[in-house]
């Protein structure tokens, strides 16, 4: 594959992959790899976005202006990255809100850095689901620009958002985030709330669940499942945080949740 071919297929791309693809062609000695990089640095046709991470600049645009694509930046940082919690959703199309912060999981300690105007944060998998080598639960392979990114599935995302609420982007993005997809496989949804063998995520997701019932055609047998695993003692939806006790699922629910106050305000 020529240089030309590799940069029209790869819009992001990492030192090891150039240097494999040059492997066909060329002598992969530093030297020659390193001088190849530099020349089309210098010539506009790609950026540097970190050390041994580059971006294709498209035909026409402005190396000085260009802003690659965050989800195909983050696909680079480590060869495992999900595309997760709230970043899922905007990744899906089913954001409320957008964000400039991008959420993954990684096996890999990632320190959170900042790429051409973004933050992009690396969260380690779920305790329990290394626990039960289930990582991979709601994970699903997805077209970016020609490559394949992974990201969590809506029915995962939607968990994962209320079981981490401090990475869906507040109450109001979670719930109108989650109320923007039509249908959930209610099945899924179930199944990976129960694997996180978190009593008070099993209660929130029966509470949203229940409180969108019809909509999204969940049968009383399904909340049995997840009120089953519920705690036998009161928890906070969010932690510290005050509200009313709603008994079915001894789950104590904020204010602005029960009466949606986002809807009323501004």
């Amino acid at each position: 594959m020529d240089m030309r071919t590799f940069l029209a297929k790869y819009p992001v791309f990492t030192r090891a992959e150039i240097e494999k693809t040059l492997n066909e062609d060329y002598s992969t000695a530093p030297g020659t790899v390193n001088a190849r990089l530099a020349y089309h640095v210098q010539a506009g046709h790609i950026i540097q976005l970190q050390r041994g991470l580059y971006a294709s600049v498209p035909t026409g645009a402005n190396p000085s202006s260009f802003v690659p694509d965050p989800w195909l930046v983050a696909s680079k940082l480590a060869d495992d990255v999900v595309i997760a919690y709230r970043s899922a959703f905007q990744f899906h199309g089913r954001s409320y809100a957008v964000s400039d912060d991008v959420v993954f999981l990684s096996k890999v300690a990632i320190k959170p850095r900042q790429i051409y105007g973004r933050r992009f944060r690396r969260v380690p998998h779920p305790q329990a689901l290394r626990d039960q080598n289930q990582i991979l639960f709601g994970v699903e392979m997805l077209d970016r620009l020609g490559q394949d990114i992974r990201a969590t599935s809506l029915e995962r995302s939607l968990v994962d958002v209320l079981d981490r609420p401090d990475l869906g982007g507040g109450w109001e993005e979670i719930w109108r985030s989650a109320e923007s997809v039509e249908y959930y496989d209610i099945s899924q949804v179930i199944e990976y709330a129960l694997l996180l063998r978190n009593a008070t995520t099993a209660a929130k997701v029966g509470f949203f669940l229940e409180q969108h019932q019809e909509q999204l055609t969940v049968e009383a047998c399904q909340l049995d499942r997840l009120r089953e695993a519920r705690s036998l003692q009161p928890h906070y939806l969010e932690r510290g945080k005050t509200g009313r006790l709603i008994a079915g699922w001894n789950l104590i629910v904020p204010e602005e949740i029960l009466n949606r106050t986002w809807e009323t305000e501004g």
